[in-house]
């Protein structure tokens, strides 16, 4: 799959973000996603960079530095939009 397609997928904007972080070396809500999904999305024909070592846990960690309250339902929600950036990406492969 190539880059510039995968912006218009469901939660391309989040997955081309993460990549970007990632490449620049910033550690981001985004980057940590794509770590998270990086063994799929390198199926899928992404080039992912090299990723964060736990990157869940370290996820979780950051979203709960801003708010701990809502740190669970975040997390799930990003990882949502990653699942469903892979199914989509996987129809047009």
């Amino acid at each position: 799959m190539r880059s510039s397609r995968s912006a218009d997928l469901p939660g391309g904007d989040l997955i081309e973000e993460g990549l970007d972080d990632l490449r620049q070396h910033r550690r981001s809500v985004a980057a940590l996603l794509v770590s998270i999904g990086a063994p799929r999305l390198r199926q899928l024909g992404l080039r992912v960079p090299r990723t964060e070592a736990d990157p869940e846990r370290c996820l979780y960690e950051l979203l709960a530095r801003s708010d701990p309250d809502s740190a669970h339902g975040r997390y799930n929600a990003l990882v949502r939009r990653l699942v469903s950036f892979e199914r989509a990406a996987a129809c047009v492969s």
